[in-house]
């Protein structure tokens, strides 16, 4: 037997070593991701087997057990054997924190006592991996990193399952089905259902903006009047008119010289937000393209795809004549104006930031600096979308180093009888690093302010003419696409009202981690708490359900700001400022409150929560007959399109109908008399039932959203056994990946 291995992630990363440095380091030895679980609470203490409003820590920490499925089996016995004779283990998982968990994690169950070295590459060509092996540390300096991920996932192991039981056992009183509740999951639900409830309950107001023609000695441009307050009453709007017309006076005309410096470069959740908008990918997408890219077999061109932040090492400086001399080969990027030699900003308004890098695994994603040479034999092998995100990647990078985006900006203003006029116009002087992106405009370069303003001098005459108003209304937010959910959770502190703690979040990284939000996104999809409309992510009426009993039942439980707080504590173990068990402590410390709150307010005989919308109800039949030919009949009043599956699934259908049913003069929605009154997808949805049935739905159900839940609920069929707590035990940890 060999007396060193090496532990890789996977197989193919086990391949892409050997081919780098064969056995030199003795033999290569793949994992399957985790090949290890937490034991079940019950496990641990047999009394947890049955489900009660309690707070699931053991004595010390969950202990560990060898993981089903795939070929874990076979890997973990293959490793299990060699570590037997190993006297060095070389730990080459991913350079991430789960990454230093799913290697170290063998060697803790397994009591393995010989030397550990740590190998971190983040690239995966053979010289990066070689490079690597010979700048590997002892494993001991990754300490911190280690801890972090065991708090982490012991947290939320004791925090997901202690809510998900007390929830379902309060809140549930016994229904059918389990009310999950995520320590990241939850808020994330939480952020779409306020914006969509904000979207619903948003009253438009009607606004006037007055626009006229500016005549000067050089020619003509709009001016637009610039009120400090918007004009909600068309009669002032008309004096401003009755004013502006034909009026003559000096314009006040200053000129700036302004540049503004390159974007930053990419991480992951500027990758999705992007890919997102402009490609319509879902964000599990765009990891799995960048992912290829990655590691794909014969590509290998990009750096390691979860990176959390968007600076660079300062140690990386001198790859930057060859990364872009590699990359202007290609017919795509060779017309880049890169200036010789490249401009290198350090700092936080920079690319190369060590600062910025305290207490990341890995910096942002660059091409890779090896294998950029072979980019003209690497692209014929790349798909269309991996040529769109490579390109995407490319271009962030040349534009870090081109110089700044250089302009002059006019802004005119005009004192129309007390009424303020404003023109502005930009005159670009050198397009610097936006000449990497020829076809990008943003926003405030759009409209009037894109305008080619005249010759213009300070104190000159301009008349006025034709003003004219504009009816404008005010719009509801938008609703999150992917992308913009993801950067919402990376910005929880938007969600936070104390200024102070504000603060203090900004400076951390959100909720959830780049690796598992888009997980944590498309578990709740599978759950049918958020559908897909389009490129837009919205809430079912289950998952709005589940927010307003988690909200009234406790507020924290639904609060991005908590959670973002708990993620701040978990962090702060890499830099060393919290102990593992004292992260852990504060994580159990806000559930125990929890848990207190929702048994002091669960009140007597009200009637259980879980209805139609869970335990897999809703997605069990059809809509009917009548609801398809409703939201058929709305989507053609309002010129909408459908949701995907509405034909197919009554949740969609109903989600549907609730979100664009006609409303009474009142507000309401056609069919509801008060909060509680069934909705008309419940209603539709219990015909449907009854016509299986044959039976009659009683009035008493159809006046009660909660009694229409409880007879769809006992009438409805559902195959036995189908939802079982156990297994839902286990199904929260895979869809909030710990």
């Amino acid at each position: 037997m060999a007396d060193q291995i090496v532990i890789t992630e996977k197989t193919s990363q086990a391949k892409d070593v050997r081919a780098a440095v064969g056995s030199r380091y003795g033999d290569i030895l793949p994992a399957e991701g985790h090949l290890f679980d937490l034991l079940e609470p019950e496990d641990v203490v047999p009394e947890w087997k049955r489900w009660s409003p309690i707070l699931l820590r053991p004595e010390g920490l969950y202990g560990t057990r060898p993981a089903d499925g795939g070929n874990k089996a076979a890997k973990l016995k293959a490793i299990r054997e060699a570590l037997r004779s190993a006297k060095r283990v070389w730990l080459a998982t991913d350079c991430d924190r789960e990454g230093q968990l799913i290697g170290q994690e063998i060697l803790e169950h397994y009591n393995y006592r010989g030397e550990v070295m740590r190998v971190l590459f983040t690239a995966q060509d053979s010289q990066t991996i070689r490079d690597a092996f010979g700048r590997a540390k002892p494993n001991t300096e990754y300490a911190r990193l280690y801890a972090a991920a065991v708090a982490r996932r012991q947290a939320d192991q004791i925090y997901n399952l202690s809510l998900t039981r007390t929830a379902t056992v309060i809140l549930g009183q016994g229904a059918r089905g389990v009310i999950g509740v995520g320590r990241v999951k939850t808020p994330t639900l939480a952020i779409v259902c306020k914006r969509e409830l904000e979207i619903r309950d948003f009253v438009p107001v009607t606004y006037f903006e007055i626009v006229a023609t500016a005549k000067v000695a050089g020619g003509q441009f709009q001016m637009r009047h610039a009120p400090q307050e918007r004009i909600l009453r068309r009669e002032i709007a008309e004096n401003v008119v009755n004013a502006a017309q034909g009026f003559e006076g000096p314009l006040g005309v200053r000129v700036e010289d302004k540049r503004q410096g390159p974007p930053k470069l990419h991480d992951l959740p500027s990758l999705q937000k992007l890919c997102a908008s402009r490609f319509g990918w879902a964000a599990a997408k765009t990891l799995e393209v960048a992912q290829e890219l990655y590691d794909g077999q014969g590509k290998k061109i990009i750096t390691y795809p979860r990176a959390e932040v968007r600076y660079l090492p300062e140690n990386l400086i001198a790859d930057v004549p060859k990364i872009v001399a590699g990359l202007q080969v290609g017919q795509s990027f060779s017309a880049i104006p890169v200036p010789a030699p490249p401009v290198i900003r350090k700092g936080a308004s920079g690319s190369f930031h060590d600062k910025g890098l305290e207490g990341a695994s890995h910096h942002a994603v660059i091409p890779n600096v090896n294998t950029v040479d072979s980019l003209r034999e690497v692209w014929p092998r790349l798909s269309i979308d991996e040529k769109k995100l490579f390109d995407v990647i490319a271009r962030a990078y040349l534009a870090a180093v081109m110089l700044d985006f250089r302009y002059r900006q006019t802004t005119a203003t005009l004192n129309v009888g007390g009424f303020p006029f404003k023109a502005t116009g930009r005159q670009p002087i050198d397009l610097g690093w936006r000449a990497a992106f020829p076809e990008w405009q943003p926003t405030d370069e759009k409209g009037d302010d894109a305008q080619l303003l005249p010759a213009l001098r300070n104190g000159g005459t301009a008349q006025l003419q034709n003003p004219t108003i504009e009816d404008k209304e005010t719009r509801p937010p938008p609703r999150y696409n992917e992308g913009t959910l993801i950067e919402a959770m990376q910005n929880a502190w938007r969600f936070v009202d104390d200024e102070v703690l504000r603060d203090r979040l900004k400076e951390a990284k959100g909720i959830g981690t780049p690796a598992t939000r888009a997980e944590i996104i498309g578990g709740l999809k599978r759950q049918d708490f958020l559908i897909a409309q389009g490129k837009n992510i919205v809430p079912t009426a289950t998952g709005l359900t589940l927010f307003g009993v988690l909200k009234q039942a406790d507020p924290a439980l639904v609060d991005p700001g908590v959670t973002a707080q708990l993620e701040c504590l978990l962090d702060d173990v890499v830099v060393g400022k919290q102990e593992m068990v004292g992260a852990i402590d504060a994580v159990c410390d806000v559930a125990q409150r929890i848990i207190g709150k929702l048994k002091e307010g669960s009140p007597a005989g009200r009637p259980p929560l879980l209805g139609s919308g869970f335990g897999g109800a809703a997605g069990d039949h059809p809509p009917t007959p009548a609801m398809k030919r409703f939201a058929d009949s709305i989507a053609r009043q309002k010129r909408i399109k459908p949701p995907p599956g509405y034909t197919k699934s009554g949740s969609i259908c109903g989600a549907f109908l609730q979100q664009h049913a006609p409303k009474k003069s009142g507000g309401d929605t056609i069919g509801e008399h008060g909060p509680k009154t069934a909705s008309p997808a419940q209603v539709l949805f219990a015909e449907k039932i009854a016509q299986e049935k044959s039976v009659v739905i009683p009035d008493d159900a159809k006046a009660s959203s909660s009694a229409m839940s409880a007879w769809i609920e006992s009438n409805q069929s559902t195959k036995p056994g189908k939802v079982r707590r156990k297994t839902s035990d286990k199904g929260q940890r895979s869809a909030e990946n710990l």
